[in-house]
């Protein structure tokens, strides 16, 4: 048995009398259940002197319904009234008669079992079709009926000897036909309807027309579109109770005030344009709804966040704002009132929303369109308070331009439970990257700390540590020296400093010290610095060579400090480095620089001069003989003639003499040249050379 869900068919109350006449018999439309609670007999009574089982009965409390059959077959109906000590009573005319000459009913029961169920009926068992009363036959044989086909149904609850008692029934069709509807037949009803509004707290309960002001008056008429769900030739309408519902009375056609605690009914009507007279035309969707007050109120809320760094902003999570506790609540968020109540401008990043203090507006609505608005008031937790204070440091010796800073022991804030943490850079302050350990002994240049400062809230500010590295200061007068090796010399480091020490434990401002390295450690203010100094030896002058002429010795000088003093006896000195007028024999030269040490002595022989050589083997000037000088070391005499081309050297081989020969043959009679060279036997091997010319007289 198909069975119609969601709505309520044909169910009226005792106080409605139309239907208890034939003429005005309701429409059955599908297999749907009815309930009912007849009341009166109406304006005629049809079955009084019918013929019928019910002549004795009559009519006392009846109902007139019209049944159309859409699908042949066997039909069978349920009557159970919901109260044992009922007696209802029924019988069926038809097919296809008309009320003025319904004929003998088919199918007619007035043989109800009072208290044992009390229920009738049709069905598939019996094989009566008509039970008198007093008959123990409540059911009858079921019907065979064919489409189109067109049945009255007559029920009656009988009052009389032996029941009083009335009560509604309720009736539930079965078989294999179907009856015809127009909100079962897919070529009518083409769409599903819709219930208006949602389920109410129990399934029992009527849906729930959820309203955002129930102090507004409502157009009903809003609902029908929804209901019919674009279905032709139905319209709706909508009343105060359900009988009016059933027959169309007194509906609701104005806007009007509404009752929460109230059930309203909407009825569902189909109108054939085709055949006003069609009985689907009666048939009527019936359903019931209340309304429920949607509004809700919002509350205004506060969000506080960090200005972090006193950047004139902070970061807010708009959703976070405690306006309402209600879920499945859609908000939206705006700058103003003005762009809330356009749909403007609103603001699309609420979970990263960057602001000033000020006043957001958020939008809330509720899954039933619902709205009511709040206020966020955005606020700054207190600034986390800084100072950037300057740090100086002494100097590392090893590296001056570096000190070693205790940048943990600065205070940079006077806020209680802050916790700080040090960046090289304020880049890396904001990031956290970097982030500086060593911070009771960090080695670093002059420059910057940065500090990230945070609060309880975890708010933060970044303070700024000035590094100074305080440079060492040295004795601007203290310098390097140097000295004759046998002297002795101050050192001053000056005054202006705080404490003095001196590599040899002196703690004066002076020493006395000779030839070395030394240092002091000089303090200013708390940074100690240590200054070197060397005293150095001056260096001596060396000769470099001594040339002797016929009556003078020149002597060649190296190293030391320029100018020099030149001396033969240590007592008288000159500016020259030439002795004039010097006879032969041994000397010593004295040099000395301009720091006037002891002077260096060079001993210097002036040989015998022999001008003129007679090599005729008469025992007397036969050679030129320097063999008193063989004990100088690298003794050589060579012997030029006037184009300058040597001709002869003498040495050790030959005993350093000349005897006026070249390779064994007598030279011409001429004037010679020669170069005697040697070098002193003292400790820097002091070259000297003579050099003197020389007249041969050959024999011709």
């Amino acid at each position: 048995m198909k069975k119609l869900l969601l709505f309520i068919l044909l169910c009226a109350s005792p106080i409605f009398y139309a239907q208890a006449d034939c003429a005005t018999a309701l429409a059955v439309c599908g297999n749907s259940n009815i309930t009912y609670s007849p009341s009166g007999w109406g304006a005629v009574k049809e079955l009084v002197n019918s013929g019928s089982c019910l002549d004795s009965a009559g009519e006392n409390n009846s109902i007139w319904y019209k049944i159309t059959i859409a699908t042949g077959g066997t039909l069978t109906f349920d009557l159970v009234p919901n109260n044992p000590g009922a007696d209802y009573d029924w019988a069926i005319f038809g097919p296809n008669v008309n009320c003025g000459s319904l004929g003998a009913p088919i199918r007619c029961n007035a043989a109800t079992v009072i208290g044992v169920g009390a229920s009738t009926g049709l069905n598939m068992t019996s094989t009566i079709t008509s039970a008198p009363g007093g008959s123990p036959t409540p059911y009858c044989k079921y019907m065979d009926v064919l489409p189109g086909e067109s049945y009255y149904l007559f029920i009656d609850n009988w009052v009389g000897s032996g029941s009083s008692t009335t009560a509604p029934f309720s009736l539930t069709w079965g078989g294999t036909a179907t009856l015809a509807s127009p909100f079962t037949d897919p070529n009518i009803q083409t769409f599903p309807f819709i219930p208006p509004g949602v389920p109410g707290a129990n399934p029992a309960d009527p849906r729930e027309v959820v309203v955002c002001s129930i102090t507004d008056l409502f157009d009903f008429s809003t609902l029908s579109p929804g209901i019919i769900n674009g279905n032709q030739n139905f319209h709706v309408s909508y009343h105060t109770n359900q009988n009016d519902a059933l027959t169309g009375n007194n509906p609701i056609n104005t806007p009007r005030a509404i009752n929460t605690t109230a059930v309203y009914f909407y009825s569902i009507n189909y109108t054939d344009a085709t055949n006003p007279t069609n009985p689907l035309n009666k048939c009527k969707q019936v359903g019931k709804f209340k309304f429920r007050d949607g509004s809700f109120t919002v509350k205004n809320a506060t969000l506080t966040e960090c200005n972090n760094n006193n950047a004139g902003t902070a970061l807010y999570n708009l959703t976070t704002a405690d306006v309402i506790a209600i879920p499945l609540m859609t908000k939206k968020y705006y700058h103003s009132m003005a762009d809330l109540n356009a749909g403007t401008n609103e603001i699309i990043n609420p979970t990263a929303f960057v602001s000033a203090e000020g006043t957001i507006y958020v939008k809330v609505t509720s899954e039933f369109g619902c709205s009511a608005v709040a206020q966020i008031s955005l606020k700054f937790h207190p600034i986390v308070p800084v100072n950037n204070p300057v740090l100086r440091s002494c100097f590392i010796e090893t590296n001056p331009a570096t000190a070693s800073f205790n940048i943990g022991g600065i205070a940079v804030t006077n806020l209680t439970n802050s916790t700080k943490k040090y960046y090289p850079s304020e880049t890396d302050a904001i990031n956290q990257t970097n982030e500086i350990t060593n911070i009771s002994n960090y080695i670093a240049p002059n420059g910057f700390v940065y500090v990230r400062v945070m609060s309880a809230q975890g708010c933060y500010t970044i303070a700024k540590i000035t590094l100074i590295v305080i440079a060492p200061v040295y004795s601007q007068i203290l310098k390097d020296k140097i000295i004759c090796a046998e002297e002795k010399t101050t050192l001053d480091a000056g005054p202006g400093f705080k404490s003095y020490e001196w590599s040899t434990g002196a703690t004066t401002q002076k020493i006395e010290v000779g030839i070395g390295a030394y240092w002091v450690k000089l303090k200013s203010g708390d940074c100690v610095a240590t200054q070197k100094v060397k005293v150095d030896a001056s260096e001596q002058p060396v000769v470099s060579g001594i040339e002797i002429g016929t009556n003078s010795i020149t002597v060649s000088v190296i190293g030391g400090n320029a100018p020099y003093k030149y001396s033969i006896d240590n007592v008288v000195w000159q500016d020259s480095n030439i002795f004039t007028n010097v006879s032969r024999g041994e000397y010593t030269v004295f040099v000395k620089d301009t720091y006037d040490c002891a002077p260096i002595e060079v001993g210097v022989v002036v040989p015998n001069i022999v001008n003129v050589i007679t090599p005729n083997a008469d025992g007397v000037n036969d050679v030129i003989d320097y063999s008193a000088l063989a004990g100088k070391q690298n003794l050589v005499m060579n012997v030029f003639d006037r184009y300058g081309v040597k001709i002869h050297q003498a040495d050790r081989s030959n005993g350093y003499k000349w005897d006026g020969t070249q390779v064994g043959r007598r030279v011409p009679t001429g004037t010679y040249w020669y170069s005697v060279t040697w070098n002193e036997n003292d400790k820097r091997n002091t070259p000297v050379k003579f050099s003197g010319w020389i007249l041969v007289k050959n024999r011709e």
